[in-house]
């Protein structure tokens, strides 16, 4: 049985790279690049990495949105179908922004929203089904962010997701859906900051939470490797934090005040799918690395870490949540309160 669990895990680490590095092909639409002309020298892996994954994004308008390149610092706008429209400062893209939106009589967001974010490595567009998912049956606005994950710390992507709720103008209840470590930058942001540039407070409009797969005690998967150099050259500085460097980053996170629910991979087992990690698990991260006191309710789906956000259970599990404050039923809602950790479900849901 351990046996047959190692050949898994290595074809889930191998999904990861293909999903990864097949993620940032779509959303960027890479074309293949034609032989370099003589005196003109090939770009390199690291510079066509830092292209396609080294933005954060700072402003969402509907599907507009402003980035930051983690490195020079240069911001750029960026339409609906991703394409570049201007570079510069960030106040001459929002100036551009506004521009467009005069010219094209747009109208004012409001209502209820919901914020999206990926995990480690994992593309934007891996959230964009559940986010079309939750604008047909919930009637949200969605904001599908992305962050430079693999470049960056959380956080840098904190201030980030600071600067989209500070200027989602109009909106008013404001959900936030995180992915693996897409919570963790949640739960940082939730912290505030004091910074005397960039600090933050939580916005008044945050709603519900839903948290799926979290490493809500860090990774231990990421503390086993990260001491090597192929993880931190390819998980960069953020995968560290999950790992090593949980305890320098933990006393910088909060629990949510408002409600918040945890769905967790797992398969209701000993096992799980990876040998390596403690008990049920969904891969790489441990059914018991998810809970976080507080939670008002809580799941565990069989599913794959990377593939939970397309598991239609999980589309249906996160509306009902955010509509109602339970995954379920309210009869069935599994709270796990704050202090001592209580014991989560037996079975995966079926």
């Amino acid at each position: 049985m351990v046996r047959l669990s190692k050949y898994v895990f290595r074809a889930i680490v191998g999904s990861i790279a293909l999903f990864a590095v097949g993620g940032v092909c779509r959303e960027r639409q890479c074309v293949a690049r034609e032989t370099p002309s003589v005196g003109e020298s090939a770009p390199s892996t690291s510079d066509w990495l830092d292209s396609a994954i080294a933005w954060t994004d700072q402003l969402h308008f509907r599907g507009w949105r402003i980035q930051r390149h983690v490195k020079s610092n240069e911001f750029r706008l960026l339409n609906e179908d991703d394409a570049e429209l201007t570079t510069g400062s960030f106040d001459a893209c929002r100036a551009a922004l506004d521009q467009i939106k005069r010219e094209q009589r747009l109208q004012p967001m409001r209502g209820k929203a919901v914020v999206l974010l990926h995990g480690l490595a994992a593309p934007r567009w891996s959230m964009k089904p559940l986010a079309t998912h939750l604008r047909k049956h919930g009637e949200y606005e969605t904001f599908v962010v992305e962050y430079a994950s693999l470049r960056s710390t959380i956080d840098d992507a904190a201030v980030g997701l600071a600067s989209i709720i500070k200027n989602l103008d109009g909106i008013e209840e404001i959900n936030l859906v995180g992915h693996s470590m897409g919570n963790i930058v949640i739960r940082r942001y939730l912290a505030g900051d004091d910074s005397p540039k960039l600090g933050w407070r939580p916005d008044r409009r945050i709603g519900r939470v839903v948290m799926i797969a979290p490493p809500n005690h860090g990774s231990i998967t990421a503390s086993q490797l990260s001491d090597t150099s192929t993880f931190k050259t390819i998980f960069g500085a953020s995968g560290v934090q999950l790992g090593k460097k949980w305890k320098d980053l933990e006393p910088r996170l909060a629990t949510p005040n408002g409600e918040f629910g945890i769905i967790a991979g797992g398969y209701g087992n000993a096992l799980g799918l990876n040998p390596f990690v403690p008990g049920d698990d969904d891969g790489r991260i441990g059914v018991e690395e998810t809970r976080l006191g507080g939670a008002s309710d809580f799941v565990v789906v069989g599913a794959v870490h990377e593939f939970i956000g397309f598991d239609p259970r999980v589309s249906d599990l996160t509306h009902r949540y955010l509509a109602s404050g339970y995954f379920l039923s309210a009869e069935k809602k599994n709270a796990i309160p704050r202090g001592p950790v209580a014991q989560g479900p037996k079975r995966p849901l079926q």
